[in-house]
């Protein structure tokens, strides 16, 4: 490649051309050709008026971007080069890139065009002289074509850069040929039931057009009605390195969670930006890739609440067993509902009745929530019906709420226990105790002096009343 710009018509002469280099470039500084990672390979490939006593094999900055070129033997770029709007990428000739290697192409574009590597950047240089410059007749090898029309020896560039980056040429190649596009992404949904606030592993997975896994691939998450791992909404993760699905930890906010994946994809065809002038080498970047997605939507519930309801005896606080109870919503008269939604009925589609226990207490559990339920009782137990009326039986209600026990007490009054009476007999007798004394008391006798006195005064009232008649 020709890192020296064209001289002017007026420099000649091997001795002014040795100088050129120590006047010429530090009065352009500001529009040099830089050079990024790579090897030069020495001495250059021939042709007519090369410049170059090197081929640099590599990467370029202009504005400030580490780029690639094509266009074998142009002008290398400067700094500040000026370049057109981007078009697919063609051969040195023109001709059109075979699909499959420019698929290879942006692969390699989007996998390595950050590169940190020396060795990578020349074999990423190296390969796409290879691919488009190489010669399409042995004719574009010889030596005495211009800048124009030399075709890039691939052999000669190869043998000239040192074994480690000859090494890198070849890992590039095969990665490019086992995972080249175009690229496909697929989401796997959590399989078990989905709870709110209860994290559940969704997958992602990067596939080559042969349907393997890739990996190290950069992707961005989005979640809508859940969080990714740390509480965020948006997280930019790695596929594994070995190629597997990437698990990643969602926990749902809301009924509806979603996640959305989307990552860069190579092209089918790369893209390259030809430069202004036309005798500098076009650039190809890593905009040879586009964007693709997928998404995925499932449905999540409220951890699921229990009730749990003890039955007491109102005046002793004893447990009491057998106390069939029903479980409505907050009307007393609808089934409650499950998790699901579904109504909590028995086999008769009324709402579910249980009985309870020896310890007087009965659950109703995977009740959705929140949710206003009641307990009501069904008939009275043994001991207990005086108090019961089925026009308003005993109940109890209250909130249900996610993951949690409602915890209820339900009182019945004991029956009044009856005065026993012997069978076929009449009424009590009442007795009175009388008191015996041994002598006379002064106050026994003045009363009972006052009756007789009292007695004879009634007595002859009512024989005067007989008399006047």
């Amino acid at each position: 490649m020709r890192v020296l710009r064209q001289l002017t018509v007026g420099l000649a002469g091997a001795t002014l051309l040795a100088g050129v280099s120590a006047v010429v470039l530090p009065a352009v500084a500001a529009a040099a050709v830089q050079t990024g990672l790579g090897y030069n390979v020495t001495p250059a490939q021939p042709y007519k008026n090369n410049p170059d006593a090197s081929d640099w094999t590599g990467s370029y900055l202009v504005g400030g971007k580490q780029v690639w070129c094509v266009n074998f033997a142009y002008q290398a770029p400067d700094g500040n080069e000026a370049y057109q709007p981007g078009q697919p990428l063609k051969t040195k000739w023109g001709t059109a890139l075979d699909p499959t290697v420019a698929s290879e192409i942006s692969y390699l574009l989007l996998r390595y065009g950050d590169t940190t590597s020396a060795d990578d950047a020349a074999a990423l240089a190296h390969l796409l002289h290879s691919w488009t410059a190489a010669p399409q007749d042995p004719s574009q090898l010889d030596p005495s074509n211009d800048f124009r029309h030399i075709a890039y020896d691939v052999n000669y560039h190869l043998s000239k850069l040192p074994a480690s980056a000859q090494q890198a040429v070849r890992t590039l190649q095969a990665d490019a040929t086992a995972n080249h596009g175009p690229w496909s992404v697929t989401m796997g949904k959590p399989t078990g039931e989905q709870v709110i606030d209860t994290a559940g592993d969704w997958t992602v997975s990067v596939l080559n057009a042969a349907g393997k896994g890739l990996g190290s691939v950069p992707v961005t998450l989005t979640a809508t009605d859940a969080t990714l791992p740390g509480g965020k909404s948006t997280a930019a993760l790695t596929t594994p390195a070995d190629g597997s699905p990437l698990v990643v930890s969602v926990t749902p906010t809301g009924s509806n969670p979603a996640v959305k994946v989307s990552l860069s994809s190579p092209n089918a065809s790369p893209v390259a930006e030809p430069a202004v002038n036309v005798n500098v080498q076009t650039v190809v970047t890593t905009g040879g890739e586009q964007q693709i997605s997928t998404s995925g939507t499932t449905t999540a519930h409220n951890a699921p609440g229990t009730v749990t309801v003890t039955k007491l005896d109102a005046t002793t606080k004893a447990p009491i067993t057998g106390a069939d109870l029903e479980l409505t919503g907050n009307d007393r008269s609808s089934p409650a509902l499950d998790a699901d939604g579904g109504k909590i009925v028995g086999t008769d589609g009324k709402p579910k009745l249980l009985a309870t226990g020896t310890d007087g207490t009965v659950s109703f559990s995977g009740l959705q929530t929140p949710q206003d339920v009641c307990v009501v009782e069904t008939a009275p137990p043994a001991g207990y019906d005086q108090a019961f009326n089925a026009s308003d039986p005993p109940s109890v209600c209250g909130t249900v709420n996610p993951g949690a026990t409602l915890t209820l007490t339900l009182l019945n009054t004991p029956n009044k226990v009856p005065v026993a009476i012997p069978a076929g007999g009449g009424p009590p007798t009442l007795t009175a105790n009388a008191t015996v004394l041994n002598r006379p008391d002064p106050l026994a006798l003045a009363g009972f002096g006052a009756l007789l006195l009292l007695g004879a005064g009634v007595v002859g009232g009512v024989a005067l009343r007989t008399r006047r008649r």
